[in-house]
């Protein structure tokens, strides 16, 4: 049996008290007001536009022009000198809306900041789970013969899948009752003067979304817990009963899992952003999930080998590991090139627009999480013996893991955010505490149970499994 190590206990803890102390300091120091708002744009060096005056030649020039002119103006010169101060006072006047109007806007973008953070953190984090257990139901319906001496390792991440979801719910309600801002489209005053938005107000109001997301959370949460009770009694089981229910499950729970992660993609990441939409979304959510869990398998994996436990895994559990890795990475590149491609060169305003605010406020992080999650994985894991080699895979494993909640941070920010972006306390805290509650919960869940499943018809060969 698996026992918590006192020191990877107390590094959990002490990274959830950090990135609690941190989001709690990201909350109070965002700006309640305007002059809050004029105060962080003093102190960064940003001013609004400003009335230029004459200066040198321009100047000059209208000096030289009313020198030696005393005359009386006419009547007409008066109302026309009064009209051009009338016009230049509306002009004045119409500056001064802009630029409130601009306050304001950065007003919402800095309140939401802490609460985007936030939600990055707690959607990649949720992803992974998700991912994992998708891979897991592969693995049984497949009936795969090299993969049971990890199922153990698949149900303690899957672990985290309810507290989780829990937390993703709570947000999502919280954007419903207006507690943060996050979908604009749950705002009444937008939605009244936005056609598309109205158009869409069939699928996109809070009731329906809030009963979506529920039945989405149910049912992946119901499928987990039936396959942790199924497998935990097979152990003990003399006939093969308990794996036959899991594979029947995992075939059914693949259909559901399919359309409803498809429709959690459009609910919430996509709909933050809802006059854009893509038809391959719901695909390239699915493969970025898929490749941070099969990578977070890997290195629990590697990490509980290297402390003594799962003897029975070798060096080709660790290589299909990697090949996943590897494959699934071509895959999300495929997707994201195929969005990209074809939105950019059709050059459909309401499509492009999605990819012009995030290469002109997110260049280098849009371009950079693509070079983490291709080039790296292509160099790193293309020759087959570097797949067998445990810290390349670690240390690739890290890379892809950091360019995919870039990925997830790329798909949020813009649209909440906007321009008024930058990594500070707010995301390293959020960050920082998701990772500890994530290490907490799926490593206490791996001490409840042994990590063998002994009665499992397909582990002798899984124990004897060498490519």
């Amino acid at each position: 049996m698996y026992t918590l190590s006192s020191k990877l206990k107390l590094f959990s803890i002490i990274l959830m008290v950090v990135g609690l102390l941190g989001l709690i300091y990201g909350f109070i120091a965002a700006p309640d007001s305007i002059e809050d708002v004029k105060e962080i744009v003093a102190s960064h060096g940003e001013h609004g536009e400003e009335h230029v005056p004459l200066t040198g030649q321009a100047e000059d020039e209208l000096e030289d022009d009313a020198t030696g002119f005393d005359f009386v103006p006419s009547e007409h010169e008066i109302t026309t000198e009064r009209t051009d101060e009338q016009e230049h006072g509306m002009i004045e006047a119409g500056e001064e809306d802009h630029e409130a109007e601009h306050l304001e806007h950065l007003l919402h973008q800095l309140q939401n900041k802490p609460w985007a953070a936030l939600y990055v953190s707690a959607f990649f984090f949720f992803m992974i789970a998700l991912g994992v257990l998708a891979f897991y139901a592969v693995q049984y319906a497949a009936q795969a013969g090299w993969s049971p001496v990890l199922y153990r390792v698949m149900e303690g991440i899957t672990s985290y899948l309810l507290p989780g979801s829990i937390i993703m719910f709570i947000l999502l309600a919280l954007s419903g009752f207006h507690i943060n801002h996050l979908f604009v489209w749950m705002d009444p005053e937008v939605v009244a003067h936005d056609e598309i938005i109205q158009n869409k107000s069939g699928f996109l109001n809070v009731p329906f979304f809030l009963i979506r997301a529920a039945i989405y959370i149910a049912g992946w949460n119901i499928f987990r817990y039936f396959m942790r009770r199924n497998s935990l009694k097979q152990d003990e089981a003399t006939d093969n009963y308990w794996f036959k229910k899991n594979f029947k499950l995992s075939a059914g729970f693949l259909v559901f899992f399919i359309v409803t992660e498809s429709m959690m993609s459009w609910d919430w990441i996509m709909s933050l952003d809802p006059h854009w939409f893509s038809t391959l979304f719901g695909w390239y959510v699915f493969s970025s999930m898929f490749v941070s869990g099969i990578t977070v398998i890997a290195l629990i994996t590697i990490y509980l080998k290297s402390r003594g436990f799962l003897p029975l895994v070798n060096d080709s559990h660790i290589h299909d590991l990697a090949k996943f890795m590897f494959g699934i990475s071509i895959f999300w590149t495929y997707l994201w090139f195929s969005q990209f491609m074809l939105i950019w060169y059709s050059n459909i305003p309401e499509e492009v627009t999605y990819f012009v605010s995030r290469i002109e406020d997110y260049g280098l992080i849009f371009f950079g999480m693509v070079a983490l999650n291709f080039i790296f994985p292509l160099l790193l894991l293309m020759n087959s013996d570097f797949k067998r080699v445990n810290w390349f895979v670690v240390m690739t494993g890290i890379i892809i893991l950091i360019g995919h909640y870039l990925d997830v941070f790329v798909m949020v920010m813009p649209a909440t955010v906007g321009e008024s972006w930058f990594i500070g306390i707010p995301e390293l805290s959020a960050l920082a505490f998701f990772a500890g509650l994530f290490i907490f919960v799926v490593f206490s869940s791996l001490t409840k149970a042994p990590l063998m499943a002994r009665r499992n018809p397909f582990m002798k060969e899984s124990e004897h499994y060498h490519y």
